[in-house]
Formats: structure tokens, C-alpha cells, sequence
């Protein structure tokens, strides 16, 4: 791999964390509004230790070792790390089953955005398939049904794993929405603020699933998912602490994140059939439809100063 597909990648992976974590910063930067000035301090210097080397460099050593279990988990950790032959073409086998459950997860994470949740519209239909949320359901049901139908004869790992990811997107959903309804409490109760500091490391660690999965579509090399989504929980970080009102007034970022989930699901299952996708395609299209999302909202932003000329 190139220095300059290495640059790429990290970039990419970086951005993606960025814009996909959006949510977990509004709540973080509320949350510590109602907390002590030495407990932010404390939770933003040790938190992004815990988010990057704990949370987003544990889950992808799990995720490659749950798809290869006969490596054992020591056997993972340094498959991560190592150039042998076998290894590697351990890993690359597993790929299919990984691609295919990752893949699965976004799409219905885009799904479930596109049909339930409040949101700016961007685009004509928007507005109509919010009204028509319920049908969520139904789309959910017929997406994971025509996937499993095609794999099952292909390979029925690929069709558990696409199960799996199902399974893994309507608990992670479920423990989001339980979040929604706590940070109310943290805002209005008398908790203390070590409460809040573990409460936002949880929390933050369900929110991570997202951005770790989507980085599969990148790549496959642990050291730089850990590299990419770790700089970009950094970024994160800094936005709560002094950013967040500005980054809440792009109305569309929210869109982007979502829309560049969708991208990287598709890419992710079209991969697990065999199709050879160059690295350098999930990276370029995340900076295309964040970039498209980000400046239409900067004519938004910008729109009542234009008026006052």
C-alpha cells in the first residue's frame, strides 16, 4: 500500500468518524454544560485516551477476532499487527462475513434515519417517507430477507453474519434511544458528575460501533481504523468543548453522515459478493457527499447575512 493510499484512508476514516459521532458530541457537550470545570477537564483528557485506545482500538481487534475464533484472541492482536502470509489470508478469508454484517448494520442504520428520524430535508421524497416512518419496518424486513436469500446458498456463514448485523443494529439502536431519555435526567437530575463521566464513556462507546464498523469499507488494516477514527475522536472531542453551537447550525451534516453510511454499507456488502472496490473509493466518496452536505448548509448558515446586503 502506498504512502499516499495510507494518507487517503486515514483521512477518510478520520472525516467519517467526525461527522458520524455528531450526535454523540451534542450530548456530551450538554452533558458537561451542568458539570464542574476539573471534571470536563478530567473527562476530555482521560475520555479521549479511554475513546481512542480502549473503545475504538479494542472493537476492530474484537470484530477480527470474532470472524477468526481458531486464531484465539492473542492470535488476533497480532494478526493485526503482522505481515505473515497466513495470517493475512486468514484474515482476507473472513473478510465476506465481517463486509457483509458491517454492511448490513449501516444500511439499516441509514434506513431507520431515513423513516423515524427528525430531520432537515435535503432532498424531494425526505419529508414523505418521514411521514411514512412505520414503513421502516417493513424496509428493514424486506432488505435482510432478499440478503439472506441471496447468501444462503452462497454461504451460510455470510447469511448469519448479515443476521448478526441485524441483531447488532437494533440493540445498539435500543441502547441510543435508552440514552436520549437518561441525558434528560443527567440535565435535570442531582447526579454526580463521576455519574456523568461514566455515563458518557458508555455512552460513547455504543455511539463508537457506528464509525468503527463503517471503517471496514476502508479497510481492513487495524492500525490505521485505530489511526483514522482515533484522530477523529480527538477532532470530536474539541468540537464539544468549544464548537458545538457552530457545528449544530449546518443543518445538513447529519444528512452527509447518513448518506456516506448508505455508501459504505453498499460498498461493504457488494465487496463480501466479490466485488473489487479500489481503497481509495470509500474515502473519496465521503469527502464528496460530506463535502456536497457540508456547503449546502454554508448557504444556509450564510443566507440571512446575504439578506442584510
Amino acid at each position: 500500500m502506498s504512502i499516499l493510499s495510507i494518507i487517503i484512508i486515514v483521512a477518510g476514516l478520520c472525516l467519517f468518524e467526525v461527522i458520524s459521532s455528531i450526535d454523540n458530541a451534542i450530548i456530551n457537550a450538554e452533558v458537561l454544560s451542568t458539570m464542574h470545570i476539573r471534571a470536563r477537564r478530567w473527562f476530555l483528557f482521560w475520555g479521549i485516551f479511554f475513546a481512542v485506545f480502549v473503545v475504538r482500538g479494542a472493537l476492530p481487534l474484537v470484530i477480527i477476532w470474532a470472524t477468526n475464533p481458531h486464531l484465539g484472541f492473542v492470535g488476533a492482536l497480532f494478526a493485526t499487527f503482522s505481515n505473515d502470509p497466513t495470517v493475512v489470508y486468514a484474515v482476507e478469508q473472513s473478510a465476506p462475513f465481517l463486509l457483509i454484517g458491517g454492511g448490513t448494520f449501516l444500511v439499516l442504520l441509514f434506513f431507520h434515519w431515513l423513516f423515524m428520524e427528525e430531520k432537515n430535508y435535503a432532498f424531494f421524497g425526505e419529508k414523505f417517507i418521514h411521514e411514512n416512518g412505520v414503513w421502516f419496518f417493513a424496509t428493514a424486513s424486506v432488505f435482510l430477507t432478499v440478503l439472506v436469500w441471496l447468501t444462503v446458498d452462497r454461504n451460510a456463514h455470510m447469511a448469519f453474519a448479515a443476521v448478526l448485523g441485524s441483531t447488532a443494529f437494533f440493540i445498539t439502536h435500543g441502547f441510543k434511544e435508552n440514552a436520549e431519555v437518561q441525558e434528560k435526567k443527567l440535565m435535570t437530575g442531582h447526579l454526580s458528575d463521576i455519574s456523568k463521566i461514566l455515563y458518557l464513556e458508555v455512552i460513547d462507546a455504543i455511539f463508537s460501533v457506528d464509525g468503527v464498523l463503517g471503517a471496514f469499507a476502508f479497510t481492513l488494516a487495524v492500525p490505521l481504523i485505530l489511526l483514522g477514527n482515533g484522530l477523529g475522536a480527538v477532532v470530536v472531542r474539541q468540537l464539544t468543548v468549544g464548537n458545538i453551537h457552530r457545528i449544530k447550525r449546518y443543518a445538513y451534516l447529519k444528512n452527509g453522515a447518513m448518506y456516506s453510511i448508505l455508501i459504505l454499507g453498499s460498498v461493504m456488502i457488494a465487496e463480501s459478493f466479490g466485488a473489487h472496490i479500489e481503497p481509495w473509493i470509500s474515502p473519496l466518496l465521503t469527502f464528496i457527499i460530506v463535502g456536497y452536505f457540508f456547503f449546502k448548509s454554508t448557504r444556509i448558515v450564510l443566507q440571512p447575512i446575504a439578506g442584510h446586503h
